[in-house]
């Protein structure tokens, strides 16, 4: 079964939206089994695969008390990683992502004549599009239904032309969601990440590679981890001006109360990632 069909996650995104909207209500197998359009034994089958876990389980990562307890036990960020990013232990398999940097007025200088190369893939959280300059990931982008690729691409870097070819970015997508052994004499496989935003765009999305697969942290300790403290808001625009989804992992990221809010993406797919994320590192 391919639980990277996009038809697979709209069937787990339906459930996990009655799950934590019900979760006082404990609702049953049946139920959610009926939000997926499906037998209780194959939705059984069907999340389990895809989770890694029951639905039961899974639901008990998205409480508030599994929240708080993951925010008050998480490492500081200063502490949690280098600034280079190693990102978690499961999902990319200790794949290390690099972010480079370029703010605007960088850009301007050296802007002209880039091309992007894009391509639609599907992933365990739906489909998503994926966009590279000079093989660096430019932007990963989860599309909804009415979205329009080339609107979404011109709109992040309006200067580049754009070149669909979705076989030559197969390989930088097996690394995303199917990572596969790639290792060379002892090395680990690098993904680059062309990142232009301001200085302090920057900076926070550097932090956000110090966040751990599974591990959570809140806008105000984000605001700690760059140097000021203050701007836990500004902090909140810059992660929510993230172009690059999942691997620059802005879904790690709740109030500091253990609640998820929001996500650029939509909130059962935060929920979904968080969830998913939870049942790889968990005993």
């Amino acid at each position: 079964m391919n639980t990277n069909n996009p038809h697979t996650y709209q069937q787990i995104a339906r459930a996990i939206e009655h799950l934590t909207t019900h979760y006082r209500e404990q609702p049953s197998l049946g139920e959610l089994a009926e939000k997926a359009n499906l037998s209780e034994f194959h939705f059984q089958r069907l999340f389990t695969e895809w989770a890694g876990v029951s639905p039961k389980k899974f639901s008990q990562y998205l409480t508030l008390e599994h929240a708080k307890s993951r925010l008050r036990n998480g490492a500081p960020l200063a502490d949690a990683a280098d600034a280079a990013g190693l990102s978690g232990t499961g999902r990319l398999h200790d794949l290390f992502v690099t972010i480079e940097g370029i703010t605007p007025g960088q850009f301007k200088q050296g802007g002209s004549g880039l091309v992007l190369t894009y391509g639609i893939f599907a992933s365990p959280f739906g489909t998503y599009l994926l966009g590279a300059i000079n093989d660096k990931i430019a932007l990963l982008h989860f599309l909804n239904e009415g979205d329009v690729p080339e609107i979404i691409l011109t709109t992040a870097w309006p200067e580049a032309s754009l070149r669909p070819d979705p076989v030559t970015l197969q390989p930088l997508t097996d690394q995303i969601f199917n990572p596969i052994a790639v290792e060379h004499e002892g090395s680990k496989p690098v993904l680059s990440v062309l990142m232009r935003g301001s200085a302090f765009q920057l900076k926070v999305w550097e932090a956000l590679l110090k966040i751990p697969e599974g591990g959570l942290a809140s806008y105000d300790q984000i605001a700690h981890a760059i140097g000021q403290p203050t701007a836990s808001r500004a902090v909140g625009t810059a992660i929510g001006s993230n172009p690059v989804g999942y691997l620059i992992p802005c879904h790690r990221v709740i109030k500091k109360t253990g609640l998820f809010g929001g996500y650029r993406w939509g909130v059962e797919r935060k929920q979904a990632m968080l969830g998913w994320e939870a049942a790889r590192v968990e005993p």
